[in-house]
């Protein structure tokens, strides 16, 4: 079926949502073709898109749709109706709605399903999986993607998010229906349990319990924005029960889908802190902490010698990764049996952690879902210890098997009291661990690339690293790691050995000194991704050889997206 006759289709639809046609009328000949040319494409992280109509958009059907297939999916477990699937969502647009859709074509097949109240953090929603013992969860979201998007993410039994095997089964199921006009779901609210309080106390007595030590000062100042989202609900009101400090910068403490009142709604761009700085000014705060969205993720500016210094993800998850390994030493722990666990375009400098203080540690591909399957391989065997990666996300203590920024928020003001305590800030912090394991500095380049004619070049690009040569002036290249056909070639030995990691599209090179570069496209943007690892003695050499790596890189990769 060609993209005008799904047009079409669509436009013939009878009870059409009025605001969906409306916008289908004012659409042009292009955004018809993007709209409709390929479906939504059902990946691990589930569905991510622009609101709209189309088939290659968030929409009500779309949703529907894709919870007849998860739904279909489920129903192979174990009392699978009776256990239920829990629902959560964020602030956006449509959110609610998706959130009841999805509950109602649920609640037709016969399941049980636990829906949030209102807007809950993905945290909240993966450990009201396992609080429940349901079969699986749904979360309404789109993370720290701009307005125009939602998504739809999906939750097995343990509360963690499908690997490829599983997601591709789900995928399969949703493949198979044809119509996704005609849904079956419910028109009544029957079989649905709305849940809220209890749980959000459950939840945040269990965050709690990871504590390592309360009795530090609190005499620093810290202000905090939810840039909008789902961390409004209670990270301020937790931060102030432990004793702390916390201004919410107002202004971004309402569920807005429109951000209106931030620049942008991913606390890994520096605009995102703007306003929470010119707070933090006003008042003297000394720490600004942002989380995106739906929470899962933490961002944090530190004031140091005077001037608000943005800690990267990897940095934010070494300072607290080193100070919970402290605080176990000092406990004369054995860490013998404990892990931490990390992915590949993470910093390898908490691997190096992990090593000195006798740890053992795993990498894994992008995405915390993988993380979180490392915690179920382990448990009842050997002890979860702590987990991150790049993309400001950490876990703490396994209770949730995804990011958690409440745990994080709570153990960074920990890690900073303790620190405060000894006339120190979170940068002097990364300076001494620096100073004792060498320097380690991380960038990434984002390369936006829209649309069929961006994905095409996306393709092509990736394409080009897995099957050429590439030479680098400045830097000697000892190892690629191909894990789309699971290979690692050893320039030095000239071996071809194999790698355990899940095929996936993304090339990693290993260069000397422990420095290297990874190319991936974006799960869930229109992006081609370059992270980027150096590593040196001193910061000035580090920065001096980053800005040559990322600058040799570019000069291969730029033409092939021209």
């Amino acid at each position: 079926m060609t993209y005008l006759e799904k047009v079409q289709v669509w436009k013939e639809y009878k009870n059409l949502d009025a605001n969906l046609k409306k916008e289908l009328e004012l659409m042009n000949d292009a955004e018809l073709k993007d709209a409709f040319t390929n479906e939504l494409e059902f990946g691990t992280a589930g569905l991510r898109g622009i609101l709209g109509p189309g088939t290659n958009r968030m929409n009500i059907y779309l949703v529907r749709k894709a919870t007849l297939g998860f739904g279909r999916y489920l129903a192979q477990f174990d009392n699978a109706l009776e256990r239920g699937v829990c629902i959560a969502h964020d602030n956006r647009h449509h959110s609610r709605d998706f959130a009841v859709a999805a509950a109602h074509v649920l609640t037709k097949l016969g399941y049980h399903v636990y829906l949030f109240e209102d807007l809950r953090p993905t945290p909240e929603l993966s450990f009201s999986v396992r609080q429940n013992n349901a079969v699986g969860g749904i979360m309404i979201t789109a993370s720290h993607n701009p307005k125009e998007y939602n998504g739809y993410k999906i939750y097995d039994s343990e509360g963690c998010q499908l690997l490829p095997d599983a997601a591709n089964d789900v995928k399969h199921e949703i493949d198979n229906i044809d119509d996704m006009f005609d849904i079956p779901y419910s028109t009544d609210d029957y079989g649905i349990t709305v849940i809220g309080k209890e749980m959000d106390d459950l939840y945040i007595s269990n965050v709690k319990s990871i504590v390592r030590n309360n009795n530090y000062k609190k005499n620093f100042k810290i202000t905090y924005t939810p840039l909008h989202g789902t961390g409004q609900v209670f990270i301020p009101n937790v931060l102030q029960s432990l004793g702390y400090d916390v201004t919410p910068l107002k202004c971004q403490m309402t569920p807005d889908p429109d951000f209106s009142g931030v620049k942008t709604s991913n606390p890994e761009n520096k605009e995102a802190y703007d306003e929470s700085i010119e707070l933090a000014k006003e008042i003297g705060a000394d720490v600004c902490l942002a989380t995106d969205p739906d929470a899962d993720r933490l961002g944090v500016a530190v004031k140091h010698k005077g001037e608000y210094v943005l800690l990267t993800g990897n940095q934010s998850a070494t300072v607290i990764y080193d100070y919970l390994v402290k605080m176990a030493k000092k406990n004369n722990e054995d860490l013998s049996d404990s892990y931490m666990f990390t992915t590949i375009v993470s910093s390898s400098l908490p691997v190096e952690i992990a090593k000195k203080n006798g740890m053992n540690y795993k990498l894994s591909l992008t995405g915390f879902k993988y993380i979180g399957n490392f915690a179920k391989e382990i448990e009842g065997k050997s002890r979860y210890f702590f987990g991150f990666e790049e993309s400001y996300g950490c876990l703490i203590k396994d209770s949730v098997r995804d990011k958690d920024s409440l745990q994080a928020c709570m153990m960074l003001c920990e890690v900073c009291a303790y620190y405060y305590e000894q006339g120190m800030d979170l940068v002097d912090a990364l300076e001494a661990i620096y100073k004792e394991y060498g320097f380690y500095k991380d960038g990434i380049t984002n390369i936006t690339l829209k649309g069929l004619e961006g994905k095409e070049k996306i393709k092509s690009t990736m394409e080009y690293f897995k099957t050429n040569e590439i030479t680098l002036p400045s830097f000697k290249i000892l190892k690629k790691l191909n894990v789309a056909d699971s290979t690692i070639k050893d320039y030095i030995t000239g071996e071809t050995l194999s790698t355990d990691l899940p095929k996936s599209d993304v090339v990693k090179y290993e260069l000397e000194g422990g420095s290297w570069f990874v190319l991936r496209p974006s799960g869930t943007e229109p992006k081609l991704k370059v992270y980027y690892q150096m590593v040196g003695s001193t910061e000035d050499e580090c920065n001096a050889l980053m800005e040559k790596l990322q600058e040799e890189v570019k000069a291969i990769v730029l033409p092939l997206t021209k």
